[in-house]
């Protein structure tokens, strides 16, 4: 049974995922509004850099150094780019297909990814072989989007 916490934390992840369709549907008119998917791929990015500029000033914990900067890799570097490639391919297409489409697309590629990455041990997570009740629960998710799709 979940405790309380969970429940709370279940509910801000829900949040936020909410948070992510709104993103796009804003992202998508704010590229009608600049008449470019590139410009409001920046600006979405600009923004959401002063925010994390501003959190990660204030929050209470370890600052940003040079030493720290220096033991990381360049595949840790590179969440920015992926995050990118998702802006613009959201900017591009919500309009086209529209939100709840693409974001159960997106969801469908996120369980396929993340299925390789436990089956793997990817970047450091612990292996989790793919088992048939989760394989099960990817085709799900595609009859789901096939059935938003319709």
């Amino acid at each position: 049974m979940p405790s309380a916490l969970d429940f709370t934390r279940y509910l801000l992840v829900i949040g936020a995922g909410t948070s992510l369709a709104l993103q796009q549907v804003v992202n998508a008119k704010l590229r009608t509004t600049l008449g470019s998917p590139w410009w409001a791929g920046f600006a979405s990015y600009l923004v959401g850099m002063l925010v994390m500029l501003a959190l990660a000033s204030l929050a209470p914990g370890p600052r940003l150094s040079l030493a720290a900067v220096s033991r990381t890799t360049l595949p840790v570097w590179s969440g920015g780019l992926f995050g990118a490639i998702f802006i613009i391919t959201a900017i591009l297409n919500v309009p086209r297909f529209g939100a709840a489409t693409v974001l159960a697309l997106v969801v469908v590629g996120q369980m396929i990814g993340s299925l390789a990455f436990d089956q793997f041990g990817l970047l450091g997570l612990p292996q989790q072989p793919v088992s048939l009740a989760r394989l099960v629960g990817a085709g799900l998710l595609i009859v789901g989007v096939v059935m938003v799709r319709s």
